[in-house]
């Protein structure tokens, strides 16, 4: 502590701030550029989805967060099998595929597995050359009616409610969790004990009846 009226060890006035300082007065700028860009993305896309190739649904890693969905990578392979859908085709009618993912439960699996039933009803697919319909392809009159599709094309689902309410019954204002747990603690205690009791009241009786 600095006492009486002695100089100010150490102090840096002169830091040149202003230089440091950084703006964001191109904000409404910058926002219109970007959806300037998503635009042009879109229209080189077309007919195609805006949002890109169909993407898998995933459980976010770490405690904290697992419970939260959100949309993954790819497909794993046995999610694309179980669709009926090979690896090869799946590129070519915008799903994206990941190799290196595995399915650790069935409900992800399951879930995936619908996920990309449910596109291959609404799928439309235009014929590759000269305009010529071949098998797999969709009809003259479902190419000419479709539209670009912009926003998600299946929107993730919402996961059920982490809390539920119920109302409270008379059992369960007479319940008390101490005395139970008490009573339980006892009886866990005692159980050594009583099965000595039991074998040697049947030792007893056995020789008795000798």
């Amino acid at each position: 502590m600095v006492r009486h009226n002695n100089v100010i060890p150490y102090q840096h006035f002169h830091k040149d701030w202003a230089r440091r300082v950084k703006t964001w007065f191109h904000q409404s700028a910058q926002k219109r550029k970007r959806a300037g860009r998503r635009k042009i993305k879109a229209a080189k896309l077309a007919p195609r989805p805006a949002s890109g190739p169909l993407r898998p649904v995933v459980h976010c890693p770490t405690q904290k967060y697992n419970s939260k969905l959100r949309l993954g990578r790819g497909f794993s392979v046995d999610e694309l099998k179980d669709a009926g859908i090979s690896r090869k085709l799946a590129k070519t009618i915008g799903i994206s595929v990941d190799y290196r993912r595995t399915n650790k439960s069935v409900e992800s699996l399951q879930l995936n597995v619908q996920r990309l039933k449910e596109y291959k009803s609404r799928l439309i697919i235009f014929p590759r050359k000269g305009g010529k319909i071949k098998n797999g392809d969709s009809s003259k009159e479902e190419c000419s009616n479709a539209t670009q599709l912009k926003g998600p094309i299946i929107s993730i689902p919402k996961a059920g409610d982490a809390v539920t309410f119920t109302k409270i019954t008379e059992d369960m204002k007479k319940f008390t969790a101490y005395c139970e747990l008490r009573a339980a603690r006892t009886e866990a205690s005692l159980v050594g004990i009583r099965k000595k009791k039991a074998a040697e009241k049947k030792d007893e009786l056995a020789l008795k009846k000798d």
